[in-house]
């Protein structure tokens, strides 16, 4: 049962809107975007005033190519110079799509330089005439890219980081399954290994990730309408990698990693600004856990509430430390006398047990040790941003609430600004 269900539904009405959260701070990509672009308007460079500032990285992120990165990049473009920010286009890749091509219009395209590779002539992004230029803003396609052997640099994402550092800002565009950590998921998904990749930091580390999404429909859409590959290559790849399956798989990865990062950049901006209110954007279950029969109810109970809530569930055992390790120590020789420490064994074999069913029902395992189990409760819940816990109904005699004391009345206590759910017990009577 629920605790106080008008208090939780009074909570739930005061709880902030997330997009008035960010509204309000100044989150929003567009609201950072504003306050850079007070740096890179009219006047003084911002290179000028701030000759030491590194410059700020935007990637466009998507699931698959077609989805309009580019596009998107281009656009931005636009906007950035016609409030006044100084824009070049470093690199860009239109591969042909009259769209994409039509969206450059009339901004400014630093030439690119030419390498020539075993008697072939390449065309590379030429980032010392970028540095030369110095602009406000360079816009930067296929972050990915490996480049021409003999290129300064090995890959492009690298030419980037130069430009960075000589505060220059920049935005670019990058596919999920070009991520180094997800290069082997990828590859059992689709079928594919993807050769060119680049390190996760470089996305964990940009200042504005920005989700370009499109359903799997749409974009098989575009593909046949000849918006993506030429006519002569779209049944093979509707047929191979843009499988509805395989775009489906790899939409969720981007949104999730998208999920990921809104989510550190938050808990970065609260712990800057001193801010320990839970901000709860979505919901997230914690249920804890023991030895006891019971807690297989339990978990079942706390999954299905994290299953209707669309939510994160963690499970977290806590182990007794000190007075209370001593008191269940005590209260097991009175209980079991010489047969205690055959039911401590039992305990932890049912223990070990139970953590193997929460990792079956995709709960993330927390074990840690404690003297004080309802303060470890509200520190993790603090910590990981929870919304609703999940507990069993204690098991103790009175006289075992009075030796050791009620977890549940000292969680309350604490008021840990969560919905706290207690999981009622079996009538028949519980080994220890």
């Amino acid at each position: 049962m629920s605790q106080n269900p008008t208090d939780h539904r009074r909570r739930e009405e005061g709880r902030p809107d997330p997009e008035e959260l960010l509204k309000r701070y100044g989150l929003r990509d567009s609201d950072i975007e504003d306050s850079s672009l007070d740096e890179v308007g009219e006047g003084p460079s911002r290179t000028d005033r701030h000759p030491h500032r590194r410059g700020r990285l935007r990637i466009y992120l998507a699931s698959v190519a077609g989805s309009g990165k580019t596009y998107a990049m281009l656009n931005e473009g636009h906007r950035r110079e016609g409030r006044g920010a100084d824009v070049v286009i470093g690199y860009v890749e239109t591969h042909g799509r009259p769209q994409t091509e039509a969206q450059i219009g009339d901004l400014e395209v630093i030439p690119r330089k030419k390498i020539t590779y075993r008697g072939v002539t390449l065309e590379e992004m030429d980032t010392e005439a970028i540095l030369a230029r110095h602009s406000n803003v360079a816009l930067v396609d296929e972050l990915a890219h490996t480049n021409v052997p003999g290129s300064k640099h090995v890959k492009r994402y690298q030419d980037v980081e130069e430009l960075l550092d000589a505060g220059i800002n920049v935005v670019t565009t990058l596919n999920i399954q070009h991520l180094e950590s997800l290069n082997d998921l990828v590859a059992s998904i689709t079928g594919v290994r993807v050769r060119e990749t680049l390190p996760d930091r470089i996305l964990d580390q940009a200042d504005e990730v920005e989700l370009v999404d499109i359903s799997p429909a749409a974009l098989r859409q575009r593909m046949r309408h000849g918006n993506i590959y030429p006519l002569e290559r779209i049944e093979a790849a509707l047929g191979n990698f843009f499988r509805e399956g395989n775009l489906t798989a790899l939409r969720e990865l981007a949104l999730r990693r998208t999920a990921e990062k809104t989510e550190t950049q938050l808990q970065q901006y609260m712990t800057r600004h001193g801010i320990s209110q839970l901000w709860p954007a979505s919901e997230r279950v914690l249920v804890g856990f023991d030895h006891r029969p019971h807690t297989r109810q339990v978990l079942r109970d706390a999954w299905r509430l994290a299953h209707g809530l669309h939510a994160d569930l963690f499970a977290i055992s806590i182990e007794p430390e000190g007075y209370l390790k001593f008191m269940s120590r005590l209260i097991g020789l009175f209980r079991y006398g010489q047969d205690a420490p055959r039911q401590r064994e039992i305990a932890q074999h049912r223990l070990e047990e139970h953590i193997v069913l929460a990792e079956d029902l995709g709960a993330e395992v927390i074990r840690v040790r404690s003297s004080d189990i309802a303060r470890t409760l509200v520190e993790v819940a603090r910590e990981r941003q929870i919304t609703q816990i999940v507990l069993g109904q204690p098991a103790r005699s009175a006289w075992e609430e009075i030796l050791r004391g009620s977890i549940i009345n000292r969680l309350l206590r604490m008021d840990p600004e969560v919905d706290i759910h207690l999981v009622p017990r079996a009538r028949e009577r519980e080994a220890e």
